[in-house]
C-alpha cells in the first residue's frame, strides 16, 4: 500500500520525538545530537539553499506573465491588504484570549508581587513611570519584598542569547523613518543572494528584474523567459528528490530539537512546560483557533469550492515541514509546490503571493507576540490599558513585517513591542525556553495563512483551477464542504 507524503512525515515526526525520549532516558544525547541532529541541519541548508533562488527566478517568471504592469499593480494591493487584515485580525485574537485566560494572573499571588516590585525598580533606573499608576515600593507593606527585590536585581545577569537579541532589536528601533526603503534596495544583487542580504532585497529585485522584461520587445524577452521557467523547472525537482528523504530528514531534525533542550534528563522539558504551561497553552489555542477554524472560514467566504478537510490534506505536507524547520522560508518551495499542484492555483499567483508571504505574513508570530506581551505584563502585576493594548496591535504587526523567515526571529521583534508599551525587554527570557516549540506551532499558522491568500487571491484573479487535473498523491478524494 502506498503512503502519502504527509502521512511519512507525520510518521518521521513521531518516531524523532519517541527517539529523543529514549536517547534521554537511556543517556543517549551526546549520540544523537553528534550523529543524528546534523542530517537535521541538513535538511534545513538543502531548503534554504533552494529558497533563494526559487523566490528570485518564481517572481521573476509570475511578473512577466502577468504582461501588462497593471496587473501587477492590482495583485500587489490585493495580496498585501489581505496579509495585512490576517495579521490584525490573528492580534487581537491573540489580545482576547490572553485577557479571558489571563494566564500570568494564575501564577501565585506573592511571586506576581515580587516581580511587580523588581519591574518598578528596573522603571526607576530607566525614568519609567508605570502607567498603571501602581507603587509597591512606596507601600509598607511590600517593605521586605523590595530589600528582596533589591538583593535579587543586583544579582541579575542577563543571558548572552537575550541581549544579543536587545542589541538587534535596539538597532532596530534606532533606524531612522525611511531606513525600511534604503535596506530594501540591495546595492550588490549576489550579496542579497548570499548571508548577508535579505530576502525582501530578493524580491525588491525580481520584481524590477520582471517588470524590465515585460518592456523589451518580446523576441529578445521571450529567450530570457525561457530560461527563468527551464531554471524554475530544475528548481522544482530538485524539491521533488529532496522530498523523497523528508521523512528520514524530518526524524533526525526533531530528534534533535528535543534531545538539545532535554540533555539527558527528559524531565527538563516537563518542568520548563509545567511552569509556563497556561501561556503555552494560550498560545496553542490561538494557533489552533486560526488553522482549523479561521483560515477554513476564510475560503469558505472568498474562495467557497476547496473542502475543508481537503485543504488540510493538500497543504499537510508543508503544515509538517513548518513544523519540523520552524521557518516560513525554509518551508517555501514545499509550499508552493503544494499550493500549486494539490489546490490548483495559478504559478502567475504563487510564483508573487508567496515569497511575499514567507517574508511579511507573518499571522502566528504576531498572535504569539500579543499573547507573550500580555502574559509577562500580568505575571509582573501589570495592568495595560486599552491605549497600550491597541499600541501593541500596531507595533505587533509592523514588527512581524521585519521579522525574517528564520527560526526563533520573533523574539527579536517581541523586544521591541515590549518597549512599546514600556516594558522589560529582558522579560523574554521568561518564556525563552518554551520558544522553539511555540515557535514549530506559530510556523504552521504562517505558511497556511500564506496558502489560504493565495488561493483567494487566484480566485478573484479567475486562477483558481481546483481540483488540480493531477496530483502526487491522494488529497482529492470526495469530501465535505466546509
Amino acid at each position: 500500500m502506498k503512503i502519502a507524503l504527509h502521512w511519512k512525515i507525520l510518521i518521521g515526526l513521531i518516531l524523532g520525538l519517541v527517539w529523543a525520549l529514549i536517547s534521554s532516558h537511556m543517556a543517549w544525547s551526546t549520540f544523537t545530537l553528534n550523529w543524528i541532529a546534523p542530517f537535521g541541519e541538513i535538511f534545513i541548508n538543502l531548503l534554504k539553499l533552494i529558497a533563494v533562488p526559487l523566490v528570485l527566478f518564481s517572481i521573476i517568471s509570475g511578473v512577466a506573465g502577468l504582461g501588462d504592469p497593471s496587473n501587477l499593480g492590482r495583485l500587489g494591493i490585493k495580496t498585501l491588504a489581505f496579509y495585512f487584515l490576517t495579521t490584525f485580525l490573528a492580534i487581537a485574537l491573540g489580545l482576547v484570549l490572553v485577557n479571558l485566560i489571563a494566564p500570568g494572573k494564575l501564577i501565585d499571588e506573592e511571586t506576581r508581587i515580587d516581580n511587580r516590585i523588581t519591574y518598578e525598580l528596573w522603571a526607576n533606573e530607566n525614568n519609567i513611570t508605570p502607567k498603571d499608576g501602581k507603587s509597591f515600593l512606596l507601600d509598607p507593606t511590600y517593605a521586605d519584598a523590595v530589600e528582596r527585590a533589591k538583593i535579587n536585581s543586583q544579582a541579575e545577569v542577563a543571558e548572552t542569547d537575550v541581549l544579543e537579541k536587545m542589541q538587534i532589536a535596539e538597532d532596530a528601533k534606532s533606524a531612522g523613518p525611511l531606513d525600511f526603503f534604503v535596506k530594501l534596495v540591495p546595492a550588490n544583487i549576489f550579496s542579497a543572494l548570499g548571508n548577508n542580504g535579505s530576502m525582501l532585497q530578493v524580491i525588491f529585485f525580481a520584481l524590477f528584474f520582471g517588470i524590465a522584461l515585460i518592456f523589451i520587445p518580446e523576441d529578445r524577452g521571450e529567450p530570457v523567459k525561457k530560461v527563468v521557467d527551464g531554471l524554475m523547472e530544475v528548481l522544482l525537482k530538485m524539491v521533488d528528490l529532496i522530498m523523497q528523504a523528508a521523512p528520514f530528514f524530518v526524524f533526525a531534525l526533531l530528534a534533535g530539537t528535543v534531545s538539545k533542550m532535554a540533555g539527558d534528563d527528559i524531565s527538563k522539558v516537563l518542568e520548563i512546560f509545567k511552569g509556563l504551561s497556561w501561556y503555552s497553552l494560550t498560545v496553542f489555542i490561538g494557533l489552533a483557533i486560526m488553522v482549523t477554524l479561521f483560515y477554513p472560514l476564510i475560503l469558505k467566504l472568498f474562495v467557497k469550492i476547496i473542502p475543508y478537510k481537503s485543504f488540510f490534506k493538500a497543504m499537510s505536507p508543508a503544515q509538517t515541514l513548518a513544523f519540523s524547520t520552524s521557518s516560513s522560508a525554509a518551508t517555501l518551495p514545499v509550499t508552493m509546490e503544494c499550493v500549486e499542484d494539490n489546490l490548483g492555483v495559478d504559478s502567475k499567483v504563487t510564483s508573487f503571493v508567496l515569497p511575499i508571504g514567507a517574508t511579511v505574513n507573518m499571522d502566528g508570530t504576531s498572535l504569539y507576540q500579543a499573547v507573550a506581551v500580555v502574559f509577562l505584563a500580568q505575571l509582573h502585576y501589570v495592568d495595560l490599558s486599552l491605549g497600550q493594548q491597541l499600541t501593541i496591535v500596531l507595533t505587533a504587526a509592523l514588527a512581524s513585517i521585519g521579522s525574517a523567515a528564520v527560526p526563533s526571529a520573533g523574539l527579536v521583534m517581541l523586544i521591541i513591542v515590549l518597549q512599546s508599551v514600556e516594558l522589560n525587554p529582558l522579560w523574554i527570557a521568561i518564556i525563552l525556553p518554551v520558544d522553539r516549540i511555540l515557535d514549530m506551532c506559530r510556523t504552521v499558522v504562517n505558511v497556511t495563512g500564506d496558502a489560504t491568500v493565495s488561493a483567494v487571491i487566484a480566485k478573484g484573479e479567475n486562477l483558481l483551477h481546483y481540483p488540480p487535473k493531477h496530483s502526487t498523491d491522494d488529497t482529492f478524494e470526495p469530501d465535505v464542504n466546509i
